[in-house]
């Protein structure tokens, strides 16, 4: 019955400057109207859509104000100097530094390495891509290098 999840949505204080935002992370508008905008992550597959509103105030909560986008293994390598040549920087994410990003989750059985930005109204967007999955190992959470070490 369930394919995967066609949409998402954020609250934004700024319509215009979001969807600036969003589309410098390689989204595509697909629909615009005065308040509302729905961008396409994948066409035809999955889509955002962001609302301009006071609820942007809404202090965040990773179950409110949160994306995660699924990137590939290489992207994730890269991804840094991605969004740094596009003007937006890594925060610190559970106690580890922009350089020390992307890390890896210790979800087990799955294990997923990640990298986390704010958009211009905070709310929190990951990259995020699977490392491996039903595989019960525990680990302290690392960064992806200390990853690839250990696994060698």
């Amino acid at each position: 019955m369930i394919k995967g999840l066609y949409e998402a949505h954020l609250p934004v204080s700024d319509l215009s400057n979001s969807i600036d935002f969003y589309k410098k992370l390689g989204l595509e508008v697909a629909y615009q109207n005065e308040n509302l905008a729905f961008l396409w992550i994948e066409k035809g597959n999955s889509w955002l859509g962001l609302w301009e509103t006071d609820k942007v105030k809404t202090p965040y909560h990773p179950s409110l104000r949160h994306i995660a986008f699924k990137v590939d293994l290489e992207d994730i390598k890269q991804a840094k100097e991605w969004l740094k040549q596009r003007g937006i920087m890594v925060r610190t994410s559970f106690g580890f530094p922009p350089e020390k990003q992307p890390l890896v989750l210790p979800n087990n059985p799955q294990a997923h390495s990640a990298i986390y930005f704010d958009d211009p109204d905070g709310n929190s967007v990951e990259l995020i891509t699977p490392l491996r999955l039903n595989f019960e190992e525990d680990f302290e959470m690392m960064t992806l290098e200390e990853w690839f070490i250990k696994k060698k």
